[in-house]
């Protein structure tokens, strides 16, 4: 599954544009309070956007299973509005089998940490950063005036919440940057970081703009695993 390019944020009529407000809105809700209630997650401390973090998400033997899965299918990356070529994405990509019973289980904890239901989840996916490589500034909600939308909107609708896990340390870069928020996060195994991708009107958040940095020196690994207000097809 790719991810979309940054479009320049522009607010549009709800019904039309975001016709999955209230569900953004309601989903948020939820996990805003499920995520409050747990006292190992982290709510960082930005004012525009609400993001969470949470340490040993994963075990250091978790994580190397997953580089391994990830490595064994993994391909150059894509954006909706971008080929590999373009440079704007220039990392490798690889969706590990969802029916592996190791990679279920870990779907099934990132659903529950949240309390989303898993049939609104997407696939998990794995990326792969070699020096040089990079994912430049993006959000990872849907524009509605992209030619991607309609097709989107009818397979799951508007992405709710992103979860993203560092699955291992890097020497020199690959750091996950928001720019907007002002906030930047280094590599560390096995940490997961949790952000909605609407604000609690139920509205696509342009604060969550965010990019990996170009590796200098090492290897970056993260898996990722992307919420729809909807089931996801």
């Amino acid at each position: 599954m790719a991810v979309p390019q940054l479009t320049p944020h522009v607010p549009t009529p709800d019904d039309k544009d975001n016709p999955d407000r209230a569900r953004l809105r309601r989903i948020g809700r939820q996990v805003r309070e499920r995520l409050a209630a747990n006292p190992a997650v982290y709510k960082v401390q930005v004012e525009k956007a609400e993001l969470y973090a949470l340490g040993g998400f994963l075990t250091p033997d978790e994580c190397q299973r997953l580089i391994a899965l990830t490595d064994a299918v993994a391909r150059p990356s894509s954006a909706f509005d971008a080929d590999y070529s373009s440079g704007y994405r220039t990392s490798y990509s690889g969706d590990p089998d969802p029916t592996d019973p190791f990679v279920r289980r870990i779907q099934r904890r990132i659903d529950d940490l949240l309390g989303i239901d898993p049939s609104f989840g997407e696939t998990i996916q794995g990326q792969r950063y070699l020096p040089g490589q990079q994912f430049q500034a993006h959000t990872d909600w849907f524009p509605a005036n992209t030619p991607y939308w309609p097709q989107e909107k009818n397979r799951g609708g508007q992405r709710s919440y992103t979860t993203m896990v560092f699955l291992n340390a890097v020497e020199q870069g690959g750091e996950t940057d928001f720019p907007r928020l002002g906030i930047t996060f280094t590599p560390m195994p096995g940490v997961l970081l949790i952000w909605n991708n609407a604000d609690e009107q139920g509205r696509p958040n342009p604060w969550t703009i965010h990019a990996g940095t170009p590796v200098i020196k090492g290897v970056k690994h993260i898996v990722t695993k992307w919420y729809r207000a909807r089931r996801w097809h």
